[in-house]
């Protein structure tokens, strides 16, 4: 398989935000994860989604991210000297969320079937 030029930019993007993330931003009782950076064909823009744990909220850090696009850009740029540097948008993944919820609900069903062969055993 090869290894395009554009995903590995997405991994650098990926890990200097995260590392940007970790030392610059306090979302009290939050944990904020950059999950994945897709950029585009011709490297002018990069979809950085990020994922927030536990939900609620989501719609204000994102508000604060937008807000602090450019800063998060001027460090890149100076951190990565790529040309061209794309242009990074934010979204929410709500992936890891879902994840979570279907691990609860997973955990729920393998406590049932474990109650009900033990209610079954005892008959």
């Amino acid at each position: 398989m090869k290894y395009h030029r554009k995903e590995r930019i997405g991994e650098l993007i990926r890990d200097e935000l995260s590392n940007f993330f970790l030392r610059e931003l306090e979302f009290p009782g939050k944990v904020l994860t950059v999950t994945t950076v897709e950029v585009s064909g011709d490297l002018n823009h990069a979809k950085v989604k990020v994922s927030i744990l536990p939900s609620g909220g989501e719609e204000d850090i994102l508000k604060k991210l937008i807000k602090m696009r450019g800063h998060f850009q001027h460090l890149l740029n100076y951190k990565m000297n790529i040309r061209p540097m794309p242009e990074i948008r934010f979204e929410i993944d709500h992936g890891l969320e879902k994840a979570a919820v279907l691990e609860k609900d997973f955990i729920k069903i393998e406590k049932d079937l474990v109650e009900v062969e033990k209610n079954d055993g005892n008959q």
